[in-house]
């Protein structure tokens, strides 16, 4: 097991879906694409060319995440939240991945919500 796994205190849901951020929303935003989410967090990738990141910066975050509500399983929810970058890691090609722990939880913890819709339907689910 790696040790970013040991690391989490619950599982994570990896959702490919683009995410918009920034320091200040009154600013210009910068998108990345998200790889996965949890209660506690979120980690996307962006170019290195998508403004200043340092660890311990603060930043406000705009993204969705899947609604298992309905028939449609394309739904997503739009949520925002802020938090503090507390790591970077370049990935190659000019991009880098950046973790980013909420300020304030997410109500909802999507890897289980997305595991309990698996077993209860037929559906498609909106993972990779």
């Amino acid at each position: 097991m790696d040790d970013n796994n040991e690391r989490r205190r619950e599982d994570r849901l990896e959702y490919r879906w683009p995410v918009w951020f920034s320091e200040d929303f009154a600013k210009t935003m910068s998108q990345g694409l998200m790889v996965d989410i949890a209660s506690g967090g979120i980690a996307f990738v962006c170019d290195r060319s998508a403004g200043s990141l340092s660890n311990g910066q603060h930043l406000t975050i705009r993204f969705s995440i899947p609604r298992f509500e309905g028939d449609d399983p394309t739904a997503t929810v739009s949520v925002t939240r802020a938090g503090d970058i507390c790591r970077i890691e370049e990935v190659g090609d000019g991009s880098r991945r950046v973790a980013v722990e909420f300020d304030t939880p997410l109500a909802v913890h999507p890897a289980e919500i997305t595991s309990l819709k698996a077993h209860c339907s037929q559906g498609p689910l909106m993972v990779d």
